[in-house]
């Protein structure tokens, strides 16, 4: 159990198999941050990942922050805070696909 955020610490994602050096599960969370960022910035939202924390912060433009502790719930809470469904594959989201 995360002491800063009450999460329960994860086994890992999908996305970090393959990471088998030190330092690589943690270097694959920050090119999915970058990633997942990218489809987020057409609705006007922002993830932040500190590397220690488990899960992600999702931030709105008003200032409202949710922890998230997956992709799953990120992409539920996402679209709560944009006020319409989010498709991480929809062209809005990859326009220049």
């Amino acid at each position: 159990m995360c002491s800063a955020c009450g999460f329960p610490a994860l086994p890992g994602h999908w996305t970090d198999a393959g990471a088998q050096r030190p330092g690589s599960r943690v270097r694959l969370r920050f090119i999915r941050l970058v990633i997942v960022n990218r489809l987020l910035l057409p609705y006007r939202l922002s993830a932040y990942d500190d590397g220690v924390t488990p899960g992600l912060q999702l931030m709105a433009p008003d200032g409202e922050r949710v922890l998230v502790a997956d992709l799953d719930t990120l992409w539920k809470e996402a679209a709560r805070l944009a006020g319409t469904p989010i498709d991480p594959l929809s062209p809005r989201a990859l326009p220049d696909a």
